[in-house]
């Protein structure tokens, strides 16, 4: 069953999971939604009732949520070594930091980005805690290097590598020399760039959105 279809837009999380698509290098389908109309369309609210991209159908089986898509997709091709084996010790830090990036630091980002007040007062009640610990977590995480489970690429990776690039390139964060190298490396892989070239031929096609999704 390899009847994958992407739905996305290029100005959204959706390149994210065209390089996971590109890195399990399987033929699928790319559906673009548009931001003002058909995003909110009802056949694709029944895909998404968020309204929002990136989603994938597998056949009949429906994933949504950037994080969610790539651990489904590196289970489903596991001949491409994107997630450790469920009998591989690395595979709870594979889960970790998965759902770390996906949670605690995307959170975190956010609320500084947005200037959220979170204290000493009030971070032990917010799921990201206070911003500057979930930044060194990230950084500790890959100081050990040269991946997040050591010396295996995994769709971790992929997740990791994409938000620190955009955080990096819209100045929310610092550019310590280990998100930066991290980053440098990660985009240069075959699988980042013709991901990215694909995207960036559609941009040109399209109206940048009024808002994200």
């Amino acid at each position: 069953m390899n009847d994958l279809t992407l739905y996305t837009h290029p100005w959204s999380r959706g390149r994210v999971v065209r390089w996971m698509l590109e890195e399990i290098a399987v033929n699928y389908t790319v559906v673009v939604k548009d931001y003002g109309s058909s995003i909110k369309a009802p056949e694709y609210l029944k895909i998404n009732p968020m309204g929002k991209v990136p989603a994938l159908t597998h056949g009949d089986i429906v994933v949504t949520e950037v994080a969610a898509i790539c651990a489904y997709l590196a289970d489903q091709f596991p001949e491409e070594g994107l997630a450790p084996a469920l009998t591989n010790p690395a595979r709870g830090a594979y889960l970790r930091w998965l759902f770390f990036i996906a949670g605690p630091f995307e959170m975190a980002m956010t609320a500084k980005v947005y200037h959220w007040n979170i204290d000493a007062d009030n971070a032990a009640a917010v799921g990201c805690g206070q911003i500057e610990d979930a930044i060194n977590t990230m950084e500790l995480a890959l100081k050990s290097g040269p991946y997040l489970c050591g010396e295996q690429f995994t769709a971790a990776d992929v997740i990791a590598a994409s938000n620190l690039f955009w955080q990096l390139e819209q100045k929310a964060l610092e550019p310590r020399p280990v998100f930066t190298e991290y980053v440098q490396r990660l985009q240069a892989r075959p699988a980042a760039i013709r991901a990215n070239a694909l995207d960036d031929a559609l941009v040109s096609q399209l109206s940048p959105p009024a808002g994200s999704a």
